[in-house]
């Protein structure tokens, strides 16, 4: 069985490892357009900030490939597939036949057509380590760095930054940082923390002009800078998988088995959608563990094993200067808040269940919270009231509960 996958990220590693827990002698091809062995991309900011090096950012062992009898295609660029022939052609003028492919090609920045983008020398976007590499050479103790975007890839590329660059000013259209994964009142507690860092914000507002080094905003402001950092979103790499006739929306169709519309032909991570359990929706959940469950739910079908992923929820566990984030779910249906100066902590529930939860500052029990919404636990056979005060003591029996709580618990 010839197996090839299409990209080098978490999605490819599971699908690996996926293939492997059933099929241990067939042949793995991985091509990707990076030359560099698989890394997590969620860490090249704190390459920047200094917290790791390249070495620790590798996603797997050196040995990875090996060990797995995969045989890289690194520095390469898939540029067509011949769905008929069952063979992949490659920008080296080579092809790579296979029985079963995985589309696992990640997502793109997406830079807006802005009026004299072009007249723009030092500009970069943040997604991969070249891009994290080309940024680090450009900035310097005086240089001013704009971000566009307020986004996690905007503010996670003002901390990396921060330490290097001598001021950092981030704009966005949307009226709070964070706007697809916050409410008001935790992106204002997350703003506030990252603004002590000297970062500033101009929110609400875009840029709809450059012209060299100046940024002309739609409020009449005009920002000063250096170097630019276009984060406003990405975009799924569908291109291949269109071409070949699989069904795309906005990322590539694919069913709880990983496979698309086509026969032998599956695709995982940022380019396809999951189904979202708290909202019954198909769509991009561009997230690194979504991307190796689903890369290892299709690995484990393309090698004839049987496997769904049927419990993807949009989630995320970032930090920005220490504080730490996490943030799961859908928010539609009551609410239950409590809050401290430092901490934020929301949770959502709807038709007996819980749906979706913002954490910020005191995250320890998330693990807990993503469970309940995972297994769709009826809240009326827990005790939620327990559960939304003090998690922690859910680890324990009702007796030992009730010691500890000073009374007797029936």
């Amino acid at each position: 069985m010839n197996y090839v996958i299409i990209g080098n990220s978490a999605a490819a590693v599971g699908c690996v490892e996926g293939i492997r827990s059933v099929d241990k002698t067939g042949n793995i091809t991985v091509i990707s357009n990076e030359p560099y062995h698989v890394y997590s991309r969620p860490l090249i900011s704190y390459l920047l900030y200094g917290k790791t090096d390249e070495q620790k950012m590798k996603y797997r062992p050196d040995d990875f490939y090996k060990k797995n009898m995969v045989t890289p295609l690194l520095g390469v660029t898939a540029e067509k597939v011949d769905y008929e022939a069952k063979k992949v052609l490659l920008n080296n003028g080579s092809s790579i036949p296979f029985d079963k492919l995985l589309f696992a090609t990640g997502s793109s920045p997406f830079v807006p057509p802005i009026e004299g983008l072009d007249t723009v020398s030092k500009k970069f976007t943040f997604m991969k380590l070249d891009d994290a590499r080309a940024l680090e050479e450009a900035i310097g103790p005086q240089s001013h760095v704009l971000i566009v975007g307020a986004g996690l890839i905007g503010l996670k590329c003002a901390e990396g930054i921060r330490g290097k660059a001598g001021a950092i000013t981030v704009v966005d259209l949307a009226p709070r940082i964070l706007s697809s994964i916050l409410d008001e009142e935790g992106a204002h507690m997350v703003q506030r923390h990252i603004e002590k860092q000297g970062i500033t914000f101009h929110l609400g507002t875009s840029v709809v002009r450059f012209t060299a080094n100046k940024a002309e905003l739609a409020n009449g402001k005009t920002l000063d800078f250096d170097v630019l950092v276009l984060a406003v979103g990405v975009r799924p790499n569908t291109a291949l998988a269109a071409e070949i006739g699989c069904k795309v929306n906005r990322g590539i169709v694919s069913d709880k088995h990983c496979r698309t519309n086509l026969d032998g032909v599956y695709a995982a991570g940022d380019c396809s959608e999951s189904y979202d359990i708290t909202d019954g929706q198909y769509r991009v959940l561009a997230l690194w563990p979504n991307a190796y469950m689903q890369g290892e739910t299709a690995g484990i079908n393309m090698a004839g094993g049987e496997k769904l992923y049927d419990k993807a929820i949009p989630m995320n566990a970032i930090g920005f200067f220490g504080l730490h984030v996490i943030t799961a779910g859908s928010y539609e249906g009551k609410t239950y808040v409590t809050r401290t100066e430092n901490t934020y902590k929301k949770l959502i529930t709807k038709d007996n269940l819980l749906k979706g939860f913002i954490l910020i500052g005191e995250i320890a029990r998330a693990g807990i919270y993503t469970s309940l919404i995972r297994e769709k636990t009826p809240l009326d056979t827990v005790d939620f009231d327990l559960i939304r005060e003090r998690p922690q003591l859910m680890a324990f029996a009702a007796s030992e509960r009730a010691l500890m709580l000073g009374g007797v618990e029936k």
